[in-house]
């Protein structure tokens, strides 16, 4: 095959940017975890141990699937979806539950979160979908049945985890927004989305509690974490405590190395080095739109565009969540909040990207 003994030439720029993010994100982490590690387990260390743990099984994963031809990874498009449906039928009947919440499987000492599978299986999946039936895609029976098909995976992690199921719904409309001619469709699609998430709100009772929350966190006990995460943002001002001297994270925000730990980085790192984050994921995603626009198939163009709009849906919802801009949700920042899963395939997805980058002329 003509080219093909050629050397891979990947995006560097894109990962020199998930580099930096990487490390600002373990250097975040260890700051911001230390205190509650050495409480609960009597090492200042123990969160920052497991995520370098994860983050070294991910980049030799991103390096291995980068090193494929992204068209090979085609043929397990279906069965990743049918996988991840499954795995999630799996935590609905045997997950174990954390802080009020099922979603984590356990395979003897190692358990993780499916939901970050699917996000995986869902965009490659779609990838594949959208590309078999781009000459029809206009049409909206075709439109709404490619959407149809990831309802089942949607609606499961949904169930226990719906800031996940908005995102991989989030994926679907960006994939199909993006191979579709015609825009007019998307307002019915969009009608959809909202009485599909207005039903999911009414499902559980928990989920109305937190609109009223948001509304107004004053009022309610559960709104202690999104005070005190604000109090952190406001006490940061431009240049911030200094790393490692956050106050809110001393047991004020709890879990602040999970998804409140943007509050943290503002609180000791100010504006200016919560910005620097911001930069970072910018760069991440303008990459992923280059790598997009420039793909030698749409089916390429199709996984890049997925990656982008993955990153994107998540960061604005973390971000927002911190803000209170809109209820809490429960979602991480990508590579710098604690999580295993998470950093794991969002390296995976990594992979995908830079497969595609290395066919890019």
């Amino acid at each position: 095959m003509p080219g093909s003994s050629r050397k891979k030439k990947y995006d560097y720029t894109l990962l020199a940017a998930l580099a930096l993010l990487l490390l600002a994100g373990l250097v975040i982490l260890q700051s911001t975890s230390a205190w509650n590690g050495e409480v609960k387990f009597n090492d200042p260390y123990y969160y920052l141990k497991k995520q370098v743990f994860a983050t070294t099984i991910g980049i030799a994963a991103m390096f291995v699937t980068a090193s494929m031809d992204y068209h090979v990874l085609r043929r397990f498009a279906l069965p990743a979806y049918l996988a991840a449906v499954l795995l999630s039928v799996a935590v609905l009947l045997v997950g174990d539950e954390y802080n009020g919440s099922r979603r984590w499987l356990s395979l003897g000492p190692f358990s993780f979160q499916p939901s970050e599978f699917a996000k995986v299986a869902v965009i490659l999946f779609l990838a594949d979908r959208v590309t078999k039936y781009a000459d029809k895609i206009k049409k909206m029976r075709v439109m709404a049945g490619i959407m149809i098909l990831i309802l089942p995976v949607a609606g499961l992690v949904g169930a226990s985890n719906l800031s996940t199921a908005i995102i991989i719904l989030g994926i679907g409309v960006i994939l199909v927004f993006i191979a579709s001619p015609r825009y007019g469709q998307f307002i019915w699609m969009g009608v959809v989305g909202c009485g599909f998430m207005a039903v999911f709100l009414a499902m559980e009772s928990y989920r109305l509690e937190r609109l009223a929350i948001w509304r107004n966190p004053e009022a309610y006990e559960k709104g202690y974490q999104t005070l005190q995460g604000l109090y952190a943002i406001g006490s940061g001002g431009l240049f911030g405590r200094g790393l490692g001297n956050s106050v809110q994270k001393l047991g004020f925000v709890p879990e602040a190395q999970n998804d409140m730990i943007f509050s943290i980085i503002c609180e000791e790192l100010g504006l200016f080095g919560a910005g620097f984050i911001l930069l970072l994921f910018l760069i991440l995603i303008w990459r992923f739109y280059v790598i997009a626009s420039r793909a030698p198939d749409l089916f390429g163009a199709l996984i890049a565009a997925g990656a982008m709009g993955h990153m994107l849906i998540q960061v604005i919802l973390n971000i927002a969540v911190v803000t209170n801009t809109i209820p809490n949700t429960g979602i991480t920042l990508p590579f710098v909040s604690y999580g295993g899963t998470s950093v794991v395939f969002l390296l995976l997805e990594m992979g995908l990207v830079l497969s595609v980058s290395s066919l890019v002329k």
